[in-house]
Formats: C-alpha cells, structure tokens, sequence
C-alpha cells in the first residue's frame, strides 16, 4: 500500500469527529490498516518520530488508531474509546505528526482503560499505563478521533517549543528518547 499524505495543523479535517466503523472485518478496514502501518513506518523511518496514527490524520473520517511500537506487533484499534481512567494527572511532552516542528507539556491521565475492536470484530478491553507511554500515546490518539489536537490540552503556553530546543533540552528524558 502507498503511504499516505498525513494532514498538517489547519486543515479543517483535522477538527472533525471520526464515525464509528461498522464492520471492523471489511476489506476497507484492513486497507486503510495497512495504509496507517505504511504511513507510519515511513515517517519513523525519515523523522525518527511516529509510534502511532489515527485515520483522521490521513484524511479518513473513520475510528481507527494504529500503534507501531518498537519491538512489537503492529497494533490497530477499531472504535477505541476510554471507558475508565484514573484521577491523577501529570505533565507529559507531546508531539504529533501533524505538526511534528512543535512540542509541548498536555496533561495526560496516568492510567486508562479502552475498549475497542480488533480487526475480526471482537471486544477487547486493555489497561494502558506507564509502560511504553501507552497510556498517554493512547489518550493522544483517541483525541484525534474526536477532532482533538494536543495543542489544545496546552495548559502553559510557555511549555511550547520547536522540535530543534525540544531535542536540545528535553528529547533525552522523554518517551521519544527511547
């Protein structure tokens, strides 16, 4: 499959809200799966960046999140929602791709718990937390899926750097420095 453009901050499709995916086992489904896989490959590859990706960033209004996390199976998640998380907050760093020359500080839950569907259609539940910053990558996805960008969770603007003094300062200590 081809990899696909990834949509930068202002394009309006970024803002919408993903519809849910009626048959996880369609045909689509595992194209526009392997389409994320593809993309986000391609950007790990030629940024060092991307251990995850959601429809709406390659312009596809439809709710799917795709992990790419080193050393793993590749890992899509059909109609992912957040059915529990916990109380405590912390400050994290966040990028995305599609604005990948801005970083900042997002407040993200400690711990969630998500629902979603595999690609035969099945129900599984996960309980993401600290391990590979599965919890935070996680919440950043399903944000995309609802028209949310980690710009918008910014609590301190001053928090807001380039990827040039993000990777001076603080990549080291960060999930991206792993």
């Amino acid at each position: 499959m081809p990899v696909r453009e990834i949509l930068q901050l202002g394009n309006p499709v970024l803002r919408q809200v993903a519809q849910p995916v009626a048959d996880p086992t369609a045909p689509q489904v595992a194209a526009l799966v392997q389409n994320l896989t593809d993309t986000v490959a391609h950007w790990r590859e030629t940024t060092g960046y991307g251990r995850a990706i959601a429809a709406p960033q390659i312009g596809v209004l439809e709710r799917v999140v795709l992990l790419r996390l080193p050393g793993r199976e590749v890992w899509p998640l059909i109609n992912p929602s957040i059915v529990a998380r916990s109380p405590e907050t912390s400050l994290v760093w966040d990028a995305c791709l599609s604005f990948l020359s801005i970083f900042m500080q997002v407040p993200r839950h400690h711990w969630i718990t998500v629902r979603y569907q595999d690609l035969g259609g099945q129900w599984h539940e996960t309980l993401a937390g600290a391990e590979d910053d599965l919890a935070e990558l996680l919440q950043h996805e399903i944000d995309h899926l609802d028209g949310i960008l980690s710009i918008d969770r910014v609590v301190d603007v001053q928090s807001i750097c380039t990827r040039e003094e993000f990777e001076r300062r603080y990549r080291a200590d960060s999930p991206y420095g792993r």
